[in-house]
């Protein structure tokens, strides 16, 4: 039913017209019980007309001083600190008004002087109390209904707690709390709203058996994915189903909301914590800047351009030779797809006139390097591809920005260039040593960045699992005993940003990434979360393709001058002239021809 004028002052007099006559006769109550006190007990020396008097003055003020401290006028919430502050004031004010007609009328007349005084507090109080039950009978009468699922809250801190008051103040949630699990001893038996703290994780199938809860909802910022991995094994030998709340970050910034919640996933599960990297450098050369990032349409690169955004670019250039993947990201950027605007444009990196035109012409201040072929088996097959895009491709950027006089130029490089085995990662550390004599012959910061692989980047592991599982399997795995570094695109790319800040000419900035990942692990995790019966198959580790990564490579070094999860390697250079097309094709061809040129 549509809400009238009419019924939305029924509603405002029957609230506040209900909640004054609660005050009035709060008075009325404080005043006659300050007589009683002050004459210790001895009723027949309440002088009663001056008495009505004195309460009809203060209940009369009241008003007033409720319309004027915006008591009466619904800016309050009622019961809250807000509403207490305005009382304070309101009853103070009250109080002085009338002690002075008090005053005026006199000992002499039955009422004295510290009458007002001493009913003040006693009328304070009984306000108070009488807002704690409205507040209570109205949070009651939106707490979610029978229908609503039960659920645990792991962590009593700031978010669980603001968890608990949002869901028991929202008739339509679908969750009900119904207690918290923390392994904090020291808050053992604290109440919120009525919900308890039950026990610690160990304690988990105690408080399911009390509450006949059915989920368990992850109240705890940030969590790293070994806390989570040992909720979920916790919540499965209950058989509770687990969710998760979006970064606390995000709540506070109103990127997300407690609504947000979700399912815990295999990337919360192998994840890592999230290292929280300096932002201020990333304003200081990005804001008022013009920036071009090549590979914009793929995972890593659009997501730089994202958040490249909330630095306030002056100009933001988005290349790429895919003109779908320039349209997506447009679309999540600009909110369309018309590709008709100067800040998309087409080109391929292997076209260095092309370039050199499109930089000379838009003239960059900043370039992000993404543009890159990255699938490792595919470029064992094709070596040559390798060498026209990683590696002539990355020489073909770097020269384009240095004729535009590009001051800062970033290229995204990967873990397998360090001790590479693979024609990815010689590729790629032939162009981070390219990037190295570029910032020698400039003397500006041309720098790359390194890191592990990117959980739900395009073409990437999980999301190769998930479509072979969907399939109904097999799964397959190269070897059981190999590992992998894991890290967020949105944390890949902020790495990409913080680096250009940071970074120093010549380096190579490596991300702590914390420890490996079976990927034998993930293969089961993911296929227990989807409730099928899938064969594993191991396929045996690809030609170039390592049993553990590593970050840094020998003789590299491990410099961490600016953040203590960043390193700051030295990879060397290597001058374009000594590029050889022909040796490149003899090492990484996997033909027969090329094994006997190279035996």
């Amino acid at each position: 039913m549509r809400e009238t004028p009419t019924s939305r002052l029924t509603h405002f007099l029957q609230t506040y017209g209900v909640l004054y006559l609660c005050d009035a006769l709060a008075w009325a109550v404080g005043i006659i019980a300050a007589l009683i006190l002050r004459f210790d007990f001895e009723l027949e020396r309440i002088h009663w007309g001056w008495t009505s008097a004195l309460i009809a003055v203060a209940v009369c003020l009241q008003l007033l001083g409720g319309w004027v401290f915006w008591l009466y006028r619904n800016r309050y919430e009622i019961g809250s600190f807000d509403e207490v502050r305005a009382l304070v004031f309101c009853v103070s004010t009250v109080m002085i008004v009338t002690w002075s007609f008090g005053y005026w009328v006199g000992y002499g007349n039955g009422i004295p002087r510290s009458t007002v005084v001493i009913a003040a507090p006693i009328t304070f109080s009984i306000m108070g109390v009488s807002r704690y039950f409205v507040r209570l009978h109205a949070e009651r009468s939106l707490k979610p209904g029978a229908r609503a699922e039960r659920v645990l809250l792991y962590g009593a801190g700031y978010l669980g707690v603001q968890t608990a008051k949002r869901l028991l103040t929202d008739a339509k949630a679908s969750y009900l709390p119904v207690g918290f699990v923390d392994d904090d001893p020291t808050k053992r038996h604290q109440v919120v709203r009525g919900v308890g703290v039950m026990g610690t994780l160990a304690e988990l199938s105690d408080a399911v058996r009390q509450t006949g809860a059915t989920t368990l909802m992850v109240c705890i910022g940030d969590a790293d994915a070994a806390m989570l991995r040992r909720v979920d094994e916790a919540a499965d030998r209950c058989g509770l189903n687990v969710l998760v709340l979006p970064p606390l970050d995000q709540i506070l910034n109103n990127a997300a909301s407690i609504s947000n919640v979700r399912e815990l996933s295999i990337e919360d599960l192998i994840g890592r914590h999230p290292v929280r990297l300096n932002t201020d450098p990333i304003a200081k050369y990005i804001q008022g800047k013009r920036v071009l990032v090549t590979g914009a349409g793929g995972s890593i690169g659009s997501e730089i351009c994202r958040q490249l955004v909330a630095f306030a670019p002056g100009e933001l250039i988005m290349l790429d030779r895919d003109e779908t993947s320039l349209q997506e990201a447009q679309l999540s950027i600009s909110g369309h797809g018309l590709l008709d605007t100067n800040d998309v444009v087409l080109a391929d990196i292997r076209d260095e006139a092309a370039l050199t035109a499109i930089m000379l012409e838009r003239k960059p201040d900043v370039v992000f390097h993404a543009a890159a072929l990255k699938h490792l088996p595919m470029l064992e097959q094709y070596p040559d591809e390798a060498w026209k895009t990683n590696v002539l491709g990355t020489l073909n950027v770097l020269r384009a920005a240095q004729a535009a006089d590009v001051g800062t130029f970033v290229n995204i490089s990967t873990d397998k260039a360090a001790n590479p085995t693979s024609v990815l990662g010689h590729s790629k550390r032939v162009a981070e040593k390219l990037t190295g004599w570029m910032a020698r012959e400039t003397g500006k910061r041309y720098l790359s960045v390194r890191f592990g692989n990117v959980l739900g980047s395009r073409g990437s592991m999980l999301p190769t699992f998930r479509k072979l599982i969907d399939a109904g399997g097999p799964l397959t795995v190269t070897h059981p005993d190999v590992t992998r570094f894991f890290m967020t695109i949105p944390e890949a790319s902020q790495l990409v940003l913080q680096a250009g800040g940071i970074g120093r000419p010549g380096e190579v900035l490596i991300l702590d990434m914390g420890e490996p990942v079976s990927i034998l692990d993930v293969a089961k995790r993911m296929i227990a979360q989807s409730g099928k019966q899938i064969e594993i198959v191991f396929t045996g580790l690809r030609h170039g393709e390592k049993m553990h990564e590593i970050l840094v490579a020998d003789g590299e070094g491990d410099s961490r001058p600016f953040h203590p999860k960043i390193s700051h390697a030295h990879v060397g250079v290597l001058d374009p002239v000594n590029l050889d097309h022909e040796g490149w094709v003899a090492r990484m061809s996997l033909t027969e021809a090329a094994e006997e040129r190279i035996q």
